[in-house]
C-alpha cells in the first residue's frame, strides 16, 4: 500500500536507527522486503516495515526466505498509518504470533490511529501480552536491549538500556560529534583567556603594587625634604634671635 511521506520517512528512520546501532555484528536489520514464511507457497508472505534478526549475515537481501535463513526475525516494527492500521493491528498482529516473533512494536507517528500511539508486545505461550510501559513511560525490548519510548513531540526514540544513550542515525551522531567537539574547543579557548586574564591581573596587581611603593617614596623623599627645609630655617631663626640679643642696641 502507498504511504505517505511521514510514514515512509519514519520506516527509513527506524532502519537506519537500528543499522547504526548493530553496525559490523552478525544482525541483519531490513524493512520494506517481502518475508517468506512457507516453503513452496509464494503467497505466504509479508512485508514488515523493520524487522531485525540476530545471528546472521548482515548482507543485502532482495527477499526473505524464513526457511533458508533458518530463524524468524527477533523484533518487528511497524509505522501505523491509516491505510495500514487493521493490517498491523490485527492480521500481521495474529500472523507474527503464529510465526513465533518474540516482539512486535507498533508506533503511530501522527497519533491519529493508535491509542497510546507506541504499543509493544511479547510473545508467551498463549500468543502476544501487551508490553507495560515502566514509570518513565518507556517500554522494553528485551531482544536488542533497548527502552522504546516517546519523546515530548511524540518522535520515538531508542534508547540503550546499559547506558541510556539514544540511539542516532550517522549523520546525527556526526553533528553531536561536531556540536560537542566545537563545545570543547570554546571551553579550552575560555580557560585559556581565563588564565591571559588573570595572569595580566597579576602583571597589573605587580605594576600597581610597585606604583604604591615609588609613590610612597616619593612621598617619603618630599616629606624628608621639607624636614630638613623646616630644620634649616629654625637654625636661622635661633642663629637670628641668638645675635640680636648679643648685640641689643641693633
Amino acid at each position: 500500500m502507498a504511504e505517505t511521506d511521514l510514514h515512509r520517512d519514519w520506516m527509513f528512520r527506524i532502519i537506519e536507527l537500528l543499522r547504526q546501532r548493530y553496525r559490523g555484528k552478525q544482525v541483519y536489520i531490513s524493512g520494506n522486503l517481502f518475508l517468506y514464511y512457507h516453503d513452496g507457497n509464494p503467497h505466504r508472505c509479508v512485508s514488515p516495515d523493520a524487522i531485525v534478526v540476530k545471528g546472521i549475515d548482515p548482507r543485502s537481501r532482495r527477499i526473505y526466505k524464513v526457511w533458508e535463513e533458518g530463524k524468524v526475525p527477533d523484533v518487528v516494527f511497524e509505522t501505523t498509518s491509516d491505510s495500514t492500521k487493521n493490517n498491523d493491528s490485527e492480521t500481521k498482529f495474529q500472523l507474527y504470533a503464529q510465526l513465533g516473533i518474540p516482539e512486535y512494536f507498533l508506533f503511530d507517528p501522527t497519533s491519529d490511529y493508535l491509542d497510546p500511539p507506541l504499543r509493544g508486545y511479547r510473545l508467551s505461550k498463549g500468543g502476544y501480552l501487551e508490553i507495560l510501559p515502566d514509570a518513565n513511560g518507556r517500554l522494553t525490548c528485551e531482544q536488542l536491549d533497548l527502552w522504546v519510548e516517546l519523546n515530548p513531540d511524540n518522535d520515538l526514540v531508542f534508547r540503550d538500556r546499559p547506558t541510556g544513550a539514544v540511539l542516532l542515525t550517522n549523520a546525527e551522531a556526526a553533528f553531536e560529534t561536531a556540536v560537542r567537539t566545537a563545545a570543547e574547543r570554546d571551553n579550552v579557548a575560555a580557560q585559556l583567556e581565563t588564565a591571559e586574564v588573570r595572569r595580566l591581573t597579576a602583571e597589573e596587581q605587580h605594576l600597581f603594587a610597585e606604583d604604591r611603593r615609588q609613590l610612597a617614596e616619593e612621598r617619603y623623599a618630599i616629606a624628608e625634604e621639607r624636614r630638613q627645609l623646616a630644620e634649616e630655617r629654625i637654625r636661622h631663626l635661633e642663629a637670628e634671635i641668638a645675635r640680636l640679643r648679643s648685640n641689643p642696641a641693633d
